[in-house]
């Protein structure tokens, strides 16, 4: 029985360390404060009995549990990210634990009327009557993927105290920088030694997920010219309304917040701008690789008809991929989403398998050699004041975990 109480205690003690990346630092990691996890987590490692516990200059740890079987079976491993969304600041977080959730309205800040309700987030009623850690409404819990840590680190350590649990080689890592899309860039495949892997940083309980987004972003720079406005007459260019015309050029209805499952979308995360510049930050994206082809082709189009309309070069846009799907790394080796699977439904779990709507370092380290699906973490409303992860979710991903350890030695015997 994974103890409870020791869930709570590990995850806070992750959350309550601040790891925000920062997406405008080219370092890598892009804040110093990731370290502070990464060391805490080399000490906790080393104390629980894991070996080759290391961590390296760029902020990656790494660490081993050796087989107890008398043969052979695939090395596989697990990785969760250390740091923090930058949307939403994870600075002083002060975690509230609601034993035995009534299903009822969760009051997170009174003094602030914060309040997370199920009346908008009707998530929340699937956990009634469990334990419940959200925020104080003024900052993100952390649940991503600090949750993964806690669990990958929970299960290990479950396996170390019970021998009696076959299984083969175990390799784990802690990346830096996921959130801003360079968690593994510097991921050394090679050293990792695995032959596939599980990123624990998935939403609600029973989620398993092998596709992802192509995904790209764009950044449109609006060059205008200011002018006395006594005397703009034929003579001013307002950058801000040419990009307002911009923005109402794209689909209206391919955004976020109205699309679903496989629909991409065009999202504006950012603007900033006056007369004489402004600047959007988009990202794109698309399941189908042919689709997401055809948004950035779009995108590059209206720049280029309203710059003929124009009579001048005052839209430029300029777009970066940044990581693909990873289903065409996966398929190939579908049992590594099957073992999962199986293993979720032996303890009770209804697999939840979607396609991910959002980015995970499962795609990128697929690319580099190393399949990598997806599987919950437990948390719910990353990113913001509203998150929350229920603790019997963590402790069912701690569960899977260890069933998928057990499973290989079982399956490859």
């Amino acid at each position: 029985m994974i103890d409870k109480e020791h869930i709570i205690n590990r995850f806070i003690k992750y959350v309550t360390i601040d790891t925000e990346s920062d997406p405008e630092n080219p370092a890598f990691p892009s804040t110093e404060k990731q370290w502070d996890l990464a060391k805490v987590l080399v000490e906790e490692l080393n104390h629980i009995g894991l070996q080759d516990v290391d961590l390296d200059e760029n902020c990656y740890v790494m660490a081993t549990l050796p087989s107890n079987l008398d043969y052979e079976v695939p090395t596989i491993g697990f990785v969760s990210h250390i740091d923090t969304s930058p949307d939403f600041t994870g600075k002083n977080v002060k975690p509230q634990i609601h034993h035995n959730y009534d299903g009822k309205d969760i009051v997170l800040n009174k003094d602030k009327n914060i309040v997370l309700s199920p009346d908008y987030f009707d998530d929340l009623l699937q956990y009634k009557g469990q334990t419940i850690i959200t925020t104080d409404g003024t900052t993100l819990l952390g649940a991503d993927d600090k949750a993964g840590i806690t669990e990958i680190v929970s299960a290990l350590e479950y396996l170390i105290n019970h021998p009696e649990i076959k299984h083969g080689k175990i390799r784990i890592c802690f990346t830096p920088d996921e959130e801003v899309g360079k968690g593994a860039h510097l991921f050394d495949v090679k050293k990792f030694g695995a032959e596939w892997a599980y990123t624990m940083d998935g939403s609600q309980i029973g989620e398993l997920e092998y596709e992802n987004f192509n995904a790209a972003g764009a950044k449109v720079t609006i060059t205008g010219k200011i002018v006395h406005p006594g005397y703009a007459k034929g003579k001013m260019i307002n950058s801000m309304l040419i990009a307002n015309d911009f923005i109402d050029a794209l689909p209206a209805n391919e955004v976020p917040e109205k699309t679903t499952d496989y629909e991409g979308f065009f999202h504006l995360h950012d603007m900033n701008g006056n007369v004489e510049k402004t600047v959007l930050q988009y990202i794109i994206r698309d399941h189908d690789l042919e689709l997401f082809e055809k948004r950035k082709t779009l995108m590059q189009k209206i720049a280029v008809d309203f710059n003929k309309r124009l009579k001048q070069d005052i839209i430029a846009v300029e777009i970066k991929d940044q990581y693909f799907n990873m289903k065409e790394k996966v398929v190939p080796v579908m049992h590594i989403v099957d073992i999962a699977e199986e293993v979720m439904k032996d303890i009770g779990i209804v697999p939840l398998i979607k396609p991910i709507r959002g980015g995970t370092d499962g795609s990128q380290l697929s690319y580099k050699g190393l399949p990598c699906p997806n599987i919950f973490a437990g948390g719910h409303n990353f990113h913001g004041r509203f998150e929350y992860v229920p603790v019997e979710s963590m402790i069912k991903a701690t569960a899977v975990i260890v069933g998928i350890a057990e499973k290989i030695s079982k399956k490859f015997k």
